[in-house]
């Protein structure tokens, strides 16, 4: 199976110092693609900025903005069979870029922003016979917004993770994590255990290796 897999954070910069971005570190991506590639699948692994070693026998491309992964993935969805998307990716970008690191005496205090492009959506008229996994980083009730994302984002599969767990989400090592599928309408529930992120990475690639035997 070839995959490709996103992870890490977007940095969505105001000037050369100073960006928006989020807690994400690329450890559950990184996860993954170094998972599927023990198991013998062809790789490749967009990667935001994040301080991790390249995956053993993993085609790296490393992006900085929502707009970068984006064109990223277009480019190279045509070659995939399955694209696992676990990239934090900022919904906002400052609505204007300074060249030059702007003075605190000369910024304004309301910040202009414009949205992102929904990287998923986007793609989703693409998607083909290709399987598409999500994943959904919330709190409060994870498992309640990632079936919405299920739904209106036209995902084969989601991840819900609570990241306001102290042992789940992101910057550890350990996930506590629920697989959402849908079976002719019907929602498909998997409550997984705390795992390390390489075990959950493990069950994920081991679904998409059921799904994609069941499809041919």
């Amino acid at each position: 199976m070839k995959l490709l897999v996103t992870a890490g954070p977007t940095r969505e910069h105001l000037d050369p110092v100073r960006f928006l971005s989020n807690r994400s570190t690329g450890k559950m991506g990184f996860a993954v693609a170094r998972a599927a590639a023990v198991r013998g699948h062809q790789v490749t692994l967009v990667a935001g900025p994040v301080s991790l070693p390249t995956p053993a026998g993993v085609r790296r491309i490393d992006i900085v903005s929502a707009c970068d992964l984006l064109t990223a993935v277009k480019r190279r969805l045509r070659f995939a069979d399955a694209l696992v998307m676990t990239a934090a990716v900022a919904d906002w970008r400052p609505a204007s870029v300074s060249p030059v690191k702007l003075k605190k005496r000369g910024m304004s205090r309301v910040l202009a922003l414009e949205p992102n492009p929904d990287v998923l959506q986007t793609i989703r008229p693409c998607k083909g016979t290709r399987l598409f996994v999500g994943f959904a980083a919330e709190t409060g009730d994870p498992v309640r917004e990632a079936e919405r994302k299920l739904r209106t984002k036209g995902l084969d599969l989601i991840v819900a993770n609570d990241v306001s767990r102290p042992d789940s989400g992101f910057a550890v090592d350990t996930n506590k994590v629920t697989f959402l599928s849908l079976a002719n309408d019907s929602l498909e529930r998997l409550d997984l255990p705390l795992l390390t992120k390489d075990e959950v990475a493990e069950r994920l690639v081991e679904w998409l290796e059921q799904k994609q035997c069941e499809e041919v």
